[in-house]
């Protein structure tokens, strides 16, 4: 279906027009060129369009990667301020924990149905050598990180990885888009999101994507094991402070990936593990190490209806719930991998595919870059 007709209501009859305005709750993209090339950040933002109908105005936001190139070894931090008090703490803050190249506004202008942001404003800074006796230098970040977010009131971290960025706000994600400039912006990979929120306040900082260190996560659907998964990753220091379950997504993958070394293949078992039946009919090998996941990382199974699309710097990942309760299509064309909840935002993008599919539930889409990108 073109997205063309979806948004000009005028060419849409009456009849169709009552089951467009049922809210399918959300909309992701992702888009990545696996040979490093950067793509302007006006085709994500086309592609988010076209599903217009799947959010509601309450939260709409981006992830960007390559976008700091000749800053790529410094942390971009990337803040939300609701008030003076709260960019001064953190500033005097920032003085004793990272020595701070260079701060400035994050440019915007005004856009319609964008209004009241908080004070926007990014960072770029390194670890001084002497706070890493005891400490990788990126544990050490993620430690910072959720001391901001959980200790100085009225400030939130939107994103605190290297070369990468989080934009995102309360509005459609069109507008959101517009409103960061993201046209001024070029990134090997984008994702995107429209926000439907169901069970969690529309705010700010609760847009998606949720962020730590490189890690980005936009998801469709709903956690219902979020207290098992919180539970278990605050035994490893993580603090969850941002009042929804998409949280935990971004810190399993920290956990998982980052700190205990499973390959991103094992990973992706542990959050939609199969089922023991599925299990029990595997070859001996393979049965033994999904059961050793299983009870292993029993507390990293994420349960519920969901699809996600995970950013990091070196790759893309598309991954559904186990019985696949959430739209996701994938695509390819050439050196680019395309994920979107319809293939119409796809389609929107790139009319011309090589290879479109509807990835298996639980099955992982893995984008993983080719070349080292400058």
């Amino acid at each position: 279906m073109k997205c063309d007709n979806l948004m000009n209501s005028r060419e849409i009859n009456p009849y169709r027009r009552v089951h467009q305005k049922i809210p399918s709750g959300c909309a992701i993209s992702g888009l990545m060129s696996e040979e490093g090339r950067r793509i302007g950040g006006s085709v994500i933002l086309k592609s988010i369009a076209c599903m217009h109908d799947r959010s509601n105005g309450l939260g709409g936001g981006f992830a960007a990667y390559g976008i700091y190139p000749k800053r790529k070894h410094q942390y971009a931090f990337h803040m939300m301020y609701d008030n003076m008090a709260a960019k001064e703490a953190t500033e005097e803050f920032f003085k004793d924990v990272f020595n701070v190249d260079t701060d400035e506004p994050i440019p915007t202008h005004k856009e319609d149905g964008v209004s009241n942001p908080p004070i926007l404003w990014r960072y770029f800074l390194e670890v001084p050598e002497n706070k890493l006796e005891f400490l990788s230098e990126r544990d050490y970040v993620m430690k910072i990180v959720m001391r901001i977010n959980s200790e100085i009131e009225g400030a939130f971290v939107a994103s605190s990885g290297k070369n990468m960025g989080a934009f995102k706000g309360v509005g459609y994600p069109e507008n959101i888009g517009k409103f960061y400039k993201l046209e001024d912006y070029s990134a090997y990979i984008w994702t995107a999101h429209g926000r439907f929120p169901t069970n969690t306040p529309g705010w700010w900082g609760g847009a998606h994507p949720f962020t730590l260190l490189d890690w980005s996560v936009v998801h469709n659907g709903e956690i219902s094991s979020y207290g098992i998964n919180k539970r278990y990753l605050e035994m490893f220091g993580y603090k969850l402070e941002l009042r929804t379950d998409t949280e935990v997504i971004a810190y399993l993958f920290d956990l998982l990936v980052r700190r205990h070394k499973l390959p991103i293949e094992k990973a992706v078992t542990a959050l939609a593990s199969p089922f023991w039946k599925d299990i029990d009919r595997m070859e001996p090998e393979q049965k033994k190490i999904s059961t050793a996941i299983r009870q292993v990382y029993g507390s990293t199974l994420l349960n519920g209806p969901f699809s996600i699309i995970l950013g990091h710097s070196n790759g893309m990942i598309g991954l559904n719930d186990r019985i696949k309760l959430r739209p996701m299509t994938a695509a390819r064309k050439d050196d680019m991998l395309y994920m979107a909840s319809e293939e119409s935002a796809i389609r929107e993008i790139a009319p011309d595919l090589d290879e479109v599919w509807s990835p298996r539930a639980g099955t992982a889409v893995i984008g993983t870059l080719k070349t080292e990108v400058e």
